[in-house]
């Protein structure tokens, strides 16, 4: 054991203290449970849209509606997700990360609990939007709390393993649906999707456990003494104004290539298993158990993919810097989208190859995690880290709409929506052309104080 040089405790692995890794610990959970809440619409989109607009299970209307209102009700969270990470990222900058994380985990929750209550849309929706604000606000402040608390040197890594807890989360929501709508309520999927809704509760007793043992950021305290109170309006002054639209490019990005991708996987899984399901000639039951279980495997290869396409950001991070990076990354993603949802393959082929996807379109987030928060100062890193990673959700929101809207209008097939998926891989290929001329390096800076 070594003295941690920041904090005067000793260290226990990579650098880094006990308490260094209960604040790891605490970004990671608030931000894997985060997505969790956020993704377990994408489950049960399939079951509850049709129970809730009064339509038949697997019929044409059902498909199409399934496939217009995933991409609508996606959108709308995104929106909401970005006002509440603008919001919640200038309320921590004003009264501090712990008890500004207490409250994003506690509104997400609830929301996500709330829409088990749904008895129509509409209701749906606004739980939706209202879990929405809390999911967006985490992310920035949990960002900012790890990134301020842990040595210089050791940022990096903080950092990506806070990330991992986006894929795990999303690995934990199939899990979660597969368990109860495949094996405990595989009879009932007309009430199975509220039981899932109601696990959404679940990170309550994570907030109880922000509120008890984290401290406050040293160096927020630090500055909100040296400084006043901040400004969004800050972020475009002449000093900032390159690193606050940096961000808000590369965020944009990868949220509009993830949420175009990621929000359709349970759907394509669900698709891809109906074919399977008649030629096997099953069953009602027979036939949900097997499309959550395809749910289950395209979610799980995506987001195993980002969990392993995340870790490559501590190697490329420090041997490329983070201009280079990005670019990769992107790269990468669009040959994977091109590849996996333009080539003819077999449906395991193609559920197989989302591994590949997730590596590149969610490995890119691996990077967010310490780069957004080098762009900007204690006094308004959770504004300047919110509002980039969150504003870049307002852009990214049409994307999940363009996606449903145009399955929707070929009939909610597997087929026209990985026609649709494969055009979005336009998108990560031109940002790695773009990257090079807005991407402001930090590679060896310190943390602006």
């Amino acid at each position: 054991m070594q003295t941690s040089p920041l904090t005067g405790s000793r260290t226990i692995f990579l650098g880094l203290s006990g308490y260094h890794w209960l604040v790891i610990a605490a970004g990671w959970a608030g931000w894997g449970f985060d997505v969790y809440d956020a993704v377990l619409f994408n489950f049960v989109a399939r079951n509850c849209i049709p129970t809730l607009l009064h339509l038949t299970p697997g019929s044409p209307g059902a498909k199409s509606a399934v496939a217009f209102w995933t991409g609508a009700i996606t959108s709308v969270l995104l929106v909401s997700w970005a006002a509440g990470g603008i919001l919640f990222g200038w309320i921590a900058d004003r009264i501090g990360r712990k008890r500004a994380l207490f409250a994003t985990i506690t509104v997400y929750a609830l929301g996500t609990g709330m829409c088990a209550l749904s008895t129509n849309l509409w209701q749906l929706i606004l739980c939706r939007t209202f879990a929405g604000l809390g999911i967006g606000g985490e992310w920035g402040i949990g960002a900012a709390l790890v990134a301020e608390a842990v040595p210089e040197d050791r940022r990096v890594e903080a950092g990506v393993i806070m990330q991992t807890g986006s894929p795990l989360g999303v690995v934990l929501a199939a899990i979660v649906n597969y368990q109860v709508a495949g094996v405990w309520l595989a009879h009932s999927p007309q009430s199975a999707w509220r039981y899932v809704f109601l696990a959404g509760l679940l990170p309550v007793l994570l907030a109880i456990g922000v509120r008890v043992f984290l401290r406050e950021s040293e160096r927020w305290e630090a500055s909100r003494a040296a400084a006043p109170p901040s400004s969004p309006r800050e972020l475009f002054t002449p000093s900032l104004r390159a690193a606050t639209l940096g961000g808000l490019f590369v965020a944009a990005v990868a949220i509009l290539s993830w949420w175009g991708v990621n929000a359709f996987v349970p759907l394509l899984g669900a698709s891809l298993s109906a074919a399977e399901a008649q030629h096997l000639r099953l069953g009602a039951s027979e036939a949900q158990a097997l499309a959550a279980a395809w749910q289950a495997h395209a979610s799980n290869a995506f987001n195993l993919g980002g969990l392993a396409g995340a870790f490559a950001a501590v190697p490329l991070a420090r041997l490329l810097g983070r201009r280079a990076m990005f670019a990769s990354y992107f790269l990468f993603s669009a040959l994977a989208v091109f590849a996996t949802f333009g080539l003819e393959l077999a449906p395991q082929t193609r559920l197989a190859l989302l591994f590949v996807v997730g590596a590149g379109v969610y490995g890119v987030f691996g990077g967010f995690t310490f780069y957004l928060p080098e762009l900007f100062p204690a006094r308004v890193r959770a504004t300047g880290a919110g509002f980039c990673y969150n504003t870049g959700r307002v852009l990214a929101s049409f994307g999940p709409l363009v996606v449903g809207s145009v399955s929707a209008a070929a009939g909610g097939s597997s087929a026209a929506l990985m026609q649709v998926l494969c055009w979005l891989g336009l998108v990560p290929l031109a940002a790695a052309l773009v990257s090079w001329f807005v991407v402001v390096e930090t590679r060896g800076r310190t943390l602006p104080a």
